[in-house]
């Protein structure tokens, strides 16, 4: 059911019930017939947390040499303060994103049955790669009553219209082709009209597609009350991590909700991971829900030219009825392995 070519897949299976979920989705994904052969990479706390290694230059060279990278999660236990706060958020996710140039975080919710947004389906595009997140800032007398800290907002023109351009694109896909800029330009007037700007010059080039602007606060709201007003959203880097976990929560739970890292132009690897944590405290219950790695499995294969498979795979997941808490990882995994 696959086309020739055996992709290379690189695994970090991570922390938790990371390993766990990665499992079912590549089990699911070897269902469908697609060929690949998997690198195991062993990063994340546990990691840490036994030799001090977090990730260094070849091992990041290594990862973006494979064809598509699948992360289960990343993090120590709720409580445990062994690892300082930030470092391998900075020294792992985010290195890896900059590193390799995953400029595009895309991440699609279709909403569950009975979920407040119930009947939705909308995207959220958010750069990846900018933002307060590119770490310029820094601070003076720490530790003193006049300590002074800073946390600035890097953003490019290069790096903002790529990302917008993205945005555009996968409207196009949509029935009725729409991308909402959010951002807060009333408060970040610089950062804020250089979205504008670059919103409205390559809006240009797309007639056919609708644009609406709104503050971030003002998307919160609508997030819950009104969410079929959205198609694409569009989005900085800080406003995008807050408002695809508020879209999770909307659409059914962040047990749901999957999420790209994209290198579109595919000089490097692609990420692909679930949007949720690691928790600790079901590991090896069985009380893991794979749907979110398995649907971040179908956009990686969406990525690597496997429609086919993907499709399979998708339309397993829309058509599962199945009680996730009732029926656990494995019940989750077989229900889905049926169906395909």
């Amino acid at each position: 059911m696959s086309n020739t070519k055996t992709h290379r897949i690189a695994v970090i299976g991570g922390d938790g019930i990371g390993p766990e979920v990665t499992s079912a989705a590549l089990e699911v994904v070897a269902a469908t017939g697609v060929s690949f052969a998997t690198t195991g990479f062993e990063l994340g706390a546990a990691r840490y947390l036994r030799d001090g290694f977090v990730l260094d230059d070849q091992t990041l060279a290594e990862l973006g040499g494979h064809d598509a990278i699948l992360l289960g999660a990343i993090g120590p236990a709720i409580g445990d303060t062994r690892i300082p706060g930030g470092l391998l958020e900075r020294g792992l996710l985010l290195r890896i994103r900059f590193g390799l140039d995953l400029y595009i975080n895309y991440r699609p919710f279709r909403a569950t049955p009975g979920s407040l947004a119930d009947g939705c389906e909308f995207a959220i595009v958010r750069e990846n790669t900018e933002g307060p997140y590119a770490g310029e800032g820094g601070v003076l007398r720490y530790g003193t009553d006049h300590e002074i800290a800073t946390q600035g907002s890097v953003n490019t023109r290069f790096g903002v219209e790529r990302c917008v351009r993205f945005a555009f694109e996968k409207a196009l896909t949509l029935d009725s082709p729409k991308v909402t800029l959010v951002h807060k330009t009333n408060v970040l007037t610089f950062a804020g009209n250089l979205w504008t700007r670059v919103m409205a010059l390559v809006g240009a080039e797309y007639p056919q597609v609708a644009v609406d602007y709104q503050h971030v606060d003002a998307a919160c709201i609508y997030l819950v009350e009104d969410p079929q007003r959205y198609g694409i959203i569009v989005t900085d880097n800080l406003f995008g991590d807050i408002l695809s976990d508020l879209a999770g929560a909307v659409t059914g739970g962040i047990g749901y909700a999957a999420s790209a890292n994209l290198n579109p132009p595919r000089t490097n690897a692609s990420l692909f991971e679930p949007v949720h944590g690691a928790a600790h405290d079901i590991v090896g219950t069985n009380r893991a829900n794979p749907l979110a790695a398995i649907v971040s499995a179908v956009l990686m294969l969406e990525h690597l030219g496997e429609t086919e498979a993907a499709s399979r795979i998708r339309a397993a997941v829309a058509d599962f009825d199945g009680d996730p808490v009732a029926l656990g990882t494995t019940g989750i995994t077989n229900d889905i392995l049926r169906r395909i």
